[in-house]
């Protein structure tokens, strides 16, 4: 790259290195996609209704896929190296608009006028950007090139599918007809990204870093988790008001069943899972990659929305002083925080099963469990009811760690003689900075 301009001011793009870890910009970067994790969660709160519901899941399918593309060009180059962290803020940036315009896309055309142009111009703004960086990084290599060719279509019909739906509320109206239309619209959107995913192949890619790629997931995935303690908070108002007994057995009850769910995927599977994307080369590596991450932690994300929508609705009606602690639990939220987690572990079976090739009895009796509960949560005071699905999940966790307790032992063996070796070798390595330059005298 030349020294004159911005970029060799800045410094060159630094590619990403086989052992390489997340970088700092990378994790700044995800805050926004947080923040667009929020956006949908208290947008959906307002109205809970099954057009609201499925407003949320398509919004956070097309995100989603934002974040895939974001990673596949974060597994080439270092997003904060060189001239990429500036484009990387334009991006950003664009992100966080897309985010902002969220609640305003599938609203009355004179409440939101301009919701949806904003949203489908950032979308188009945040791929141009991942675009122009992976064509960089790509630039010496015909068959990488010939691959990112191939979903340049998907790019450009995505971009005008969401222009199309901008436009037609304002010119039918927004009636019966033109909804559909829109909505219909956007889901040919998620099918079309999805879809290109697959037909496009493997062929051309390549994930240099496991350790990054699983990295990466790991960390977006913990960071959604931590949605869930948002919602309880939020539903709790203990800012807003003295905290009751209730409110505080209904804090700490949530706390309880997310570290459940954290610990259903961090314990066993994801340590597993990277292992054996660490092992698979070439193709194979590539295709677990996608299915596994890119689309396996989609219904696990949507999943932890849904029950972070169910558990801010409970908790607010066990702090709400004007419904009794003993009627029975109203509205929707029984049915979103079980049905949520039971797509959250539906979905890490799904990633289990991708990426181990095994499933696990305990997490098939759990959704089992689960899905036999909601009729009976439905009926218990709205503390009891989630008293009800932190005590399945708990019992879940326990009862993996007895059940396999000895597989547990063996994979935290096999993990700790994998980082000591790789320790070894890391201070091996930075031994020779220690090591007396040619003609000086050793000490």
């Amino acid at each position: 790259m030349s020294g004159f301009g911005w970029r060799g001011r800045l410094g060159p793009a630094v590619p990403v290195a086989p052992a390489a870890r997340v970088d700092r910009f990378e994790i700044f970067f995800d805050l926004v996609f947080v923040f667009s994790f929020f956006i949908i969660t208290r947008a959906t709160a307002l109205a809970i209704t099954p057009g609201a519901l499925l407003h949320a899941v398509l919004v956070l399918a097309v995100l989603w896929w934002c974040w895939v593309v974001h990673s596949i060009v974060a597994a080439k180059v270092r997003l904060g190296e060189g001239f990429v962290p500036v484009l990387m803020t334009v991006g950003m940036a664009a992100l966080f608009t897309f985010s902002l315009s969220l609640p305003q896309a599938f609203k009355e055309p004179a409440e939101a006028a301009s919701g949806p142009f904003v949203a489908a111009f950032s979308y188009v703004v945040v791929r141009a950007v991942h675009l122009a960086l992976y064509w960089h990084a790509v630039r010496d290599s015909p068959n990488e090139r010939r691959q990112l060719l191939r979903f340049l279509p998907e790019l450009v019909l995505s971009t005008l599918l969401l222009l199309v739906a901008a436009l037609i509320p304002p010119i039918l109206g927004h009636n019966g007809v033109a909804a559909l239309a829109r909505d219909s619209l956007w889901a040919a959107v998620v099918v079309l990204q999805y879809g290109s995913g697959i037909l496009a192949g493997t062929g051309g890619w390549g994930v240099t870093s496991a350790e990054h790629w699983t990295e990466r997931y790991e960390l977006i995935l913990i960071i959604a988790l931590g949605e869930s303690v948002i919602s309880v908070g939020v539903g709790s108002n203990l800012l807003g008001q003295p905290p009751t007994w209730s409110a505080v057995v209904a804090a700490i009850l949530g706390i309880f069943f997310t570290a459940a769910l954290w610990w259903a995927h961090y314990d066993m599977i994801g340590p597993a899972a990277r292992i054996a994307l660490h092992a698979a080369e070439d193709g194979p590596r590539v295709a677990m990659a996608r299915d596994g991450y890119a689309y396996c932690f989609l219904p696990m994300i949507a999943g932890i929305i849904l029950f972070a929508l169910g558990a801010e609705q409970i908790v607010h009606q066990i702090t709400d002083p004007h419904i009794p602690s003993y009627l029975p639990a109203q509205g929707p939220g029984e049915p979103l925080l079980i049905g949520g987690v039971i797509c959250y572990l539906c979905g890490n079976m799904l990633f289990q099963f991708r990426m181990l090739r095994t499933v696990s009895w305990t997490r098939v009796g759990a959704v089992l469990v689960l899905a036999a509960g909601i009729p009976v949560a439905t009926r218990l005071p709205a503390l009891g009811a989630l008293a009800l699905v932190a005590l399945i999940c708990v019992a879940l966790v326990a009862t993996e760690v007895i059940v396999f307790g000895e597989a547990r032992r063996a994979l935290r063996g096999f993990v700790f003689l994998e980082r000591t070796a790789y320790e070894a070798h890391e201070a091996a390595w930075r031994a020779h900075w220690h090591e007396p330059e040619p003609g000086e005298p050793s000490t």
